[in-house]
Parts: structure tokens; sequence; C-alpha cells
């Protein structure tokens, strides 16, 4: 399945769950392959390297468990950011190729924790792929989704899935906000040039 049909697919599965929200797919972007005239794309390596100057904050992405699974959803995300004020909308990126975010996207709703100092090693685990990422942590419910609100963190976003976008290699996922909340006197974790701060 391409990028266009893994986003159609969302936006199919996301309208046919109840209170979802209204879900518009963009139309899809003109593409184009580069010319031989013109600068070759960037080298990956270099690409990465040269982001990480960009220093950013830390979230878990979490969602309930369906009633067949057994534990919740959550990875680790540091690609997030706010949208809009009004209607007060967040965005985050997620690999395509993400065994979780299929979980999320069921479940219709997501909350995003903003990792507080101190949390790396939380982080961590939620970034291994394949385990119980809730072993041994601490959360409680998110008031309007139901979704994990994990102990400790700075900040919590509480949301349903608005809509999915494509964007290369990662989906665009746009959320609606329906309660959220912080710990004023807790710092921020940031992630910058591949260590945390």
């Amino acid at each position: 399945m391409g990028h266009a049909g893994a986003a159609a697919a969302a936006v199919r599965y996301l309208r046919s769950v109840p209170g979802a929200g209204p879900v518009e797919a963009l139309p899809r972007p003109e593409l184009r392959c580069v010319r031989a005239d013109e600068r070759a794309p960037v080298e990956q390596g270099e690409f990465r390297r040269v982001l990480g100057n960009f220093a950013t904050g830390v979230t878990v992405i979490t969602a309930p468990a369906a009633e067949d699974e057994p534990s919740p959803a959550g990875f680790a995300c540091q690609s997030f950011s706010s949208l809009s004020l009004d209607p007060p909308l967040v965005c985050f990126m997620v690999g395509r190729t993400s065994a979780t975010w299929p979980r999320i996207a069921r479940a219709g709703v997501f909350c995003v924790n903003v990792l507080g100092a101190g949390q790396g090693e939380l982080c961590r685990a939620f970034a291994v792929s394949g385990a119980d990422k809730f072993t041994g942590v601490p959360y409680d419910a998110a008031p309007v989704s139901g979704s994990p609100r994990l102990t400790g963190a700075a900040a919590w976003i509480d949301c349903a899935v608005h809509a999915v976008h494509t964007g290369g290699d990662h989906l665009i996922v746009v959320g609606r906000v329906t309660a959220l909340g912080e710990d004023p006197d807790r710092a921020p974790l940031l992630f910058h040039r591949g260590r945390f701060r």
C-alpha cells in the first residue's frame, strides 16, 4: 500500500468510528522525480545529523487498550507540535511502519504525555518495539479519552484523532484537543544532538 493508500485507509476507518469527528483527506500532492540537472537529495545520515541541532521536547503518545488487547498502546515521539489555537489542534508524526499506530487509529483517541526531566529511561522503554511498554509504569486515565496519562509527565494533552495526512515515510496525525493539564513545577525533558538534556 502506498503513502496515499495508507492515509486513505486511516481516514476511511476514522470516518466509521462514532464520535470521531470530521476527518478530511487532502488531495494527493503533485509528485515529480529529481531531474538529472538538479541537486540530488541529501544523504540520510547528514539530514539526521543536521536536524539534530533542533532541540525538541520528548513525548509519549498513548491510547487505551481495545477489548481484545492486553495492555494500552504507546510509543515515544519527539515529532510533536501545537498546530492551531482555534480550534485547538495538535499534531504528531509517526512512521508508516509503526506497529503501534494502527492500535491508536483503531482507538480514535490518544493522549500526548510531555515527559519531564529525569524521564529519559521511560522514553527509552517506549521506544522499544514489541515489548509490553506499560509493565511497571504508573499511570491513570485521561479524563475524556481514557488514554494512559503517565505519572511524572510535565504536561498532558487529551485528544481525538481529527485527520491523518501523508508525509513521505511518515503519517501526520492531527488531534483535536479535548482536555489538557500541566505540572508547573516539573521541567521538561529535552532531546538535542542524539542526547537527552
